[in-house]
């Protein structure tokens, strides 16, 4: 595996950062994950401009243009033979001293990982996964904003660490409001009546894979209603699914113990992962 710091592809054995490195130290930075498909890189633009606007919010200067970052993702999978994987570009503070005053750290540290991955919940997507709900709220976003992909990653850590102990495959979230927010690494969706439901994303990141979800949504002519969600809309819901880059679109149908709609992946849900699927294979950015 060659991994790409600062300017050089260097050995997985060799790849390493400074101690004094503020990503390390304080979590101060930000990464996209992307998906490659059949050896193109899906949704490049988007997520490149998503990295950039975290980066921008952070007051974070990254040290490349879109283009020359966008080169150096498809060359990276190159080095690594990927057809099919995860690409992790992540962009830190850079080096500084063990004070907070990110005006000590001169130039941030650019890296970018590709691996092979295949489908991340396996056959879970043909029977469902188990949600559980947790006690850990989302962060405020006017505190840390959900929608800043930073590397400060704590928050949705210990949800998942909350949905390990209760034996859920994912967390479902909520805000300080008592909202649904999103799942700790994804973003999630309800059907009710034929509907297709979703939280706002003031209080969730704006997923790419979501706006690609929406995308199939609009063409297959199903009804949406973007608004606040609360426990009785999961619980009652005939269907309910989250996605995201790694996820793509993965089907719940056990929330706190509780059966969604029928127990197992309902139609919409199928209809929209179909319908993903055949986005990532016709769509990319060729390497």
């Amino acid at each position: 595996m060659y991994i790409y710091i600062d300017g050089k592809f260097l050995p997985k054995e060799e790849a390493k950062v400074s101690v004094f490195d503020h990503g390390l130290l304080y979590g101060d930075g930000v990464f996209e994950g992307i998906r490659a498909y059949n050896g193109r890189v899906f949704r490049l633009a988007e997520h490149l401009d998503r990295l950039y606007d975290s980066a921008k919010t952070l007051d974070l200067t990254v040290p490349l243009s879109k283009e020359e970052f966008a080169e150096v993702i498809k060359e990276t999978c190159r080095k690594n033979g990927i057809r099919d994987g995860y690409i992790r570009p992540i962009v830190t503070r850079g080096i500084g001293d063990l004070g907070l005053d990110p005006r000590k750290c001169p130039v941030p540290t650019v890296i970018v990982m590709a691996v092979e991955w295949g489908a991340m919940y396996g056959d879970l997507y043909e029977i469902g996964l188990k949600a559980v709900t947790v006690s850990v709220r989302r962060n405020r976003a006017d505190a840390l904003p959900p929608n800043v992909k930073s590397l400060n990653y704590l928050n949705n850590i210990l949800a998942k660490i909350e949905a390990n102990y209760k034996g859920g495959d994912e967390a479902i979230f909520f805000d300080v409001n008592g909202y649904i927010s999103e799942g700790s690494g994804d973003n999630i969706f309800v059907v009710k009546n034929g509907i297709l439901k979703l939280p706002h994303t003031l209080n969730n990141l704006q997923g790419v894979t979501r706006i690609v979800v929406l995308e199939c949504v609009k063409e297959l002519g199903i009804d949406i209603a973007e608004q606040n969600l609360g426990y009785m809309d999961i619980y009652a819901a005939d269907e309910v699914f989250v996605t995201g880059t790694a996820a793509e679109v993965a089907p719940i149908v056990l929330i706190d113990g509780r059966s969604i709609g029928t127990g197992k992946p309902g139609p919409v849900t199928k209809q929209l992962m179909a319908a993903f699927k055949v986005k990532t294979e016709r769509e990319g950015t060729p390497f």
